[in-house]
């Protein structure tokens, strides 16, 4: 497996040398200038390339966001210092997701990012016993933090280097090889394990599935536990939800669970209980960080606050807006923001949903998409997409495809449809 372009070659290398740039506390502002990299390459390549609209959407949207970053930051007086962080904020946040997800439309073979993620997860494999290693020798658990976070100022959290971390509520030991904090490395790993699915080696499909699982585990994330086997139940009957079997056995459960409703619910009460009382503190954080987010987005509805505030002690200093995307676009960005990243989310899902059932891409893409949703309710999956960007440019190449049936309207997509696909199966 070898790079054919330069879009091939900068994804490749930068995901097998993904632990030597967070070595250097270089991750976070280096994916984001990949980003704006391969977005220029799609403008000069633009006369070549039908892009969809679908992708154009997600950046128009996000361009929306930013608009609305400005307008909440001016309501409020922040002044100019906030005016640009906040810009800052968006090139290397909002701006990386819509992007990664546009260069989906570049030749970029699906083939290459599985293989790619399959050696990183081998490499974190050799990562985890070696932070296991450093925690049992009372090595610091944070080394260093690059002093690049000086210039674009958006956390020191996303430029520091480190071991391991230690759970407050459980005093349980948590991993986070390359990400920023645990419970995104077990995003990463859920994504990682639907891509590692579909390589086509096996002995590469297995190591990538293990060292995705194995991410996932020692991140002690509960969305990622309960993400992987939720994802996997959704996305196969999301493409077999049509076929008459399964109508009848979906019928027969409706029937039986609106029988037993009761104890179902019970049993759902007496589940959700006991997984957050696992992390009792944790769970209590996050719920009053929603409840403070929603509360404060009357005071401004339409544009929000333009930025994060501070949090009170109750919720552990933790920012407000923070470790939830939805209630957290609400309190920052407003209803604005709000619609801006749900509508290109739905309208990708379905859109994903109906081409899963003839195109493996898509139904991947589904997978991805379905992941970030279950994480969405727990993490700002939005200001995440530098590290889940090989996700996002395989949800851009589920988009940039057409079902069938449109080939024959679109001459010009049916053309760079079949040369694309042909040139994907080069290997």
């Amino acid at each position: 497996m070898k790079p054919l372009n330069i879009e091939e070659f900068l994804i490749w290398y930068f995901i097998l040398f993904t632990y030597v740039i967070y070595a250097l506390g270089l991750l976070f502002p280096a994916t984001a200038l990949l980003a704006w990299v391969l977005f220029f390459l799609v403008i000069k390549r633009s006369k070549s390339i039908c892009v969809s609209w679908r992708l154009w959407m997600w950046c128009i949207c996000m361009v929306v966001i930013l608009f609305a970053t400005y307008m909440g930051i001016d309501d409020f007086k922040l002044g100019a210092n906030a005016q640009l962080r906040g810009t800052l904020g968006w090139l290397t946040t909002s701006a990386v997701f819509a992007l990664f997800i546009l260069s989906g439309c570049l030749n970029i073979r699906p083939q290459l990012i599985y293989r790619a993620v399959c050696i990183l997860c081998l490499q974190s494999l050799v990562a985890i016993p070696i932070t296991f290693i450093a925690y049992q020798l009372n090595l610091p658990d944070i080394l260093y933090s690059s002093p690049v976070e000086r210039f674009i100022q958006n956390g020191p959290i996303f430029y520091q280097v480190g071991f391991y971390a230690i759970d407050y509520d459980t005093q349980s030991l948590r991993l986070f090889l390359f990400a920023p904090w645990c419970p995104a490395l077990g995003l990463i790993g859920n994504i990682y394990f639907f891509l590692a699915l579909e390589e086509k080696n096996r002995f590469w499909r297995y190591i990538g599935i293990i060292g995705a699982v194995a991410m996932s585990i020692v991140s002690v994330s509960r969305s990622a536990f309960v993400a992987l086997p939720v994802v996997l139940v959704l996305t196969w009957l999301l493409r077999n939800l049509f076929k008459p079997k399964i109508q009848v056995i979906s019928g027969l459960v409706c029937f039986f669970s609106g029988i037993f409703s009761t104890n179902l619910l019970e049993l759902f009460k007496n589940t959700s209980e006991e997984f957050s009382s696992s992390r009792a503190s944790s769970s209590r954080v996050r719920s009053a960080l929603v409840r403070i987010a929603l509360d404060r987005w009357k005071e401004a509805k339409i544009w929000g606050h333009g930025t994060q505030d501070p949090g009170p002690k109750v919720v552990a200093n933790l920012p407000i807006g923070s470790h939830h995307t939805w209630a957290g676009l609400l309190f920052a960005k407003g209803a604005t923001g709000f619609l801006a990243f749900m509508l290109p989310f739905v309208i990708s899902f379905f859109d994903l949903a109906l081409k899963s059932y003839t195109s493996k891409v898509a139904k991947v893409s589904l997978s991805v998409l379905l992941v970030l949703l279950i994480f969405s309710f727990g993490e700002q999956v939005d200001i995440l997409g530098y590290l889940c960007f090989p996700g996002l440019i395989l949800i851009g190449m589920g988009l940039q495809e057409q079902p069938s049936y449109f080939t024959t309207i679109n001459p010009c997509h049916a053309e760079r449809s079949e040369a694309s696909h042909k040139y994907r199966n080069v290997l």
